[in-house]
């Protein structure tokens, strides 16, 4: 049994908030919520890309289609979101005003032997806080980070870039299929926990303040509300999204 809280809103400036969030198949924005997970499940995060078509359609649709999936260590789960993409993009190509609808998606999967593994497509995050040490699971998928792997800037440069919010692979795009980032990274610890953000949280976060937040003897729905807040004071110009997952409600 797992704990998970999860919590979504649009945040400082934007009019429409085009996050979302599942927890139990339950599809959320504009809203928090609290409850438990038994194996196997799939929570997730989704933020539809901005200066496209319907993001907000688009990253509740990806949810929506996550949340039929059937769960198990069977699961061909980058099939899976092969053809959610494929789904979405139809969709976009069928209904007006909807053409090339994208979204990112982030999700973590634990199968019935309690084994977890990541999922994502685009820049939101997956952080794990585990024996005090906090971890970023997934790499953005972004042309910033392609520009640090390549060398061309820095990761401090990468922070202030004028194309820092561009990705180079979503759910949805009509031009190319998205290349997931898919690992299994084991059993989660009793102590351990999961944090699942959109960039409007992630990108206003340094590591060591999610630590600082993640790690205090405080029940994880204050954490998580306090890494929203934080990130708001930070200035924060995006919606904002996340998920905390732990295998001990505190």
């Amino acid at each position: 049994m797992f704990y998970c809280y999860g919590i979504s809103e649009k945040g400082n400036t934007r009019r429409h908030n085009e996050d979302a969030f599942m927890i139990n198949k339950i599809i959320l924005s504009h809203s928090e919520i609290e409850g438990k997970a038994e194996c196997p499940f799939i929570v997730a995060v989704a933020d539809g890309v901005a200066g496209e078509s319907n993001g907000e359609k688009a990253s509740k649709l990806s949810l929506q289609l996550l949340s039929n999936i059937k769960y198990s260590s069977q699961t061909d789960l980058k099939k899976k979101i092969s053809d959610i993409h494929e789904n979405i993009r139809s969709y976009g190509i069928n209904h007006e005003g909807s053409l090339n609808m994208q979204t990112t998606l982030c999700a973590l999967a634990v199968d019935e032997n309690g084994e977890a593994t990541f999922i994502n497509v685009g820049d939101s995050r997956m952080h794990k806080l585990s024996g005090g040490e906090l971890t970023q699971l997934t790499k953005d998928q972004s042309l910033v980070q392609l520009l640090v792997d390549l060398g061309e800037i820095t990761p401090d440069e990468a922070k202030n870039h004028s194309k820092k919010h561009v990705i180079i692979s979503s759910v949805g795009n009509i031009e190319q299929p998205p290349e997931p980032q898919i690992e299994s990274f084991g059993k989660l610890e009793e102590n351990d926990i999961i944090l699942i953000s959109t960039d409007g949280l992630s990108d206003y976060l340094s590591d060591e303040e999610i630590k600082e937040i993640l790690t205090k003897n405080i029940p994880h729905r204050k954490k998580l509300k306090e890494l929203v807040g934080l990130a708001m004071k930070n200035g924060s110009k995006d919606n904002i999204t996340a998920i905390i997952v732990s295998g001990k409600e505190q």
